[in-house]
């Protein structure tokens, strides 16, 4: 089914299998999925205690329940407090047991979209000036604080940048007023190819995401927030070893394909950092990922930056396929290029 998480993984270790309508802790009522990951889903519930809209991330049986711990590390003992409103504050904490194991969950006030969702909604696909200033300004502040205090963030990209600037009066909408304005839940029977009976590992039915964002153009600077999501993997360099980057290839550093020996660390969030500031400025990515393997992805990068470092260009076995031997594109392929086009 398109627009929902692989449903195969609802298994051992995978994903809760949540249905709209369940009742979390007797206090979360799910009225609509967020959105998913590699890791967790996401749902929009209402609190029962406080009356209000939520977003509850269930990780997999498998995920880090480190990730809670990290956000609380990020949220408390600061002096920072404006640069930590940029990381979710967790409202509530629990474990979830099911068929697929134990899934860690925590609670935090749902954002609007991704920068990704935002240009995904758009035809122009571009923030207006100020606005991509501002988004931009945000970003930088938030990784610089995070690093502040130790820690890699390790997967993070336009999609884990979220703006959470959710519509006024969002909190006052009953369930069939939010229904009626963003849309009822889309439900998809989950059958199997056998014609068997789904088994209690697997929910019912497949849910679609919400969509409470507007497409990109039309967020105003005065609006936008910015929150960093996705913690599940972050570390920190002073006490763990990282050799391999989880980030989409086109944002990945390259000492990743050229020195996996080399530890990752705070440096390497930067060229991710940078890769994410393209995606906010420009129209399309930096790097385009469509089909690319490692080796499109390092071609692209000498294209735009330059020939790699000697070293690395000894070492890169593919460059042929590219370039001639002092570096020329190969006439036989398109080069992208900063000039008018």
């Amino acid at each position: 089914l398109e627009g929902v998480e692989r449903l195969e993984k609802y298994g051992p270790g995978g994903y809760h299998p949540i249905v709209i309508g369940d009742v979390l802790q007797t206090r979360y009522k799910v009225v609509h999925k967020l959105g998913y990951g590699t890791y967790s889903t996401t749902w929009l519930c209402r609190d029962n205690l406080s009356n209000k809209y939520v977003a509850v991330k269930v990780g997999t049986g498998d995920s880090n329940p480190r990730e809670a711990d990290i956000l609380d590390l990020l949220n408390y003992g600061c002096a920072s407090p404006q640069n930590r409103t940029m990381i979710p504050l967790i409202q509530d904490r629990f474990v979830l047991h099911s068929p697929n194991g134990i899934h860690p969950c925590y609670v935090t006030t749902p954002a609007r979209c991704s920068l990704s969702d935002a240009k995904n909604g758009s035809y122009k696909r571009l923030f207006q000036a100020n606005t991509a200033r501002s988004l931009v300004v945000q970003l930088v502040l938030a990784i610089e604080y995070i690093h502040a205090r130790g820690v890699c963030p390790w997967r993070f990209t336009s999609t884990s940048v979220m703006l959470s600037c959710v519509p006024a009066g969002f909190d006052k909408l009953s369930t069939d007023q939010l229904y009626r304005k963003y849309g009822a839940p889309t439900l998809e029977p989950v059958v199997r190819l056998d014609s068997q009976p789904i088994d209690r590992r697997v929910p019912s039915n497949a849910a679609t995401p919400i969509w409470l964002g507007k497409a990109s153009e039309e967020f105003s600077s005065s609006e936008v927030k910015v929150v960093l999501t996705d913690f599940g993997e972050a570390y920190s360099p002073s006490t763990e070893c990282r050799y391999e980057s989880h980030v989409p290839l086109p944002f990945a550093p390259p000492e990743v394909c050229f020195e996996p020996q080399r530890s990752l660390s705070f440096s390497s969030d930067i060229w991710t950092l940078a890769c994410a500031i393209w995606a906010i400025l420009g129209q399309r990515p930096l790097f385009e990922e469509i089909l690319a393997t490692q080796d499109d992805i390092t071609a692209e990068q000498v294209d735009v930056l330059g020939n790699l470092p000697p070293e690395w260009w000894a070492k890169w076995d593919a460059r042929h396929e590219y370039f001639g031997e002092m570096g020329e594109p190969n006439s036989d392929r398109h080069v992208r290029t900063w000039g008018p086009v």
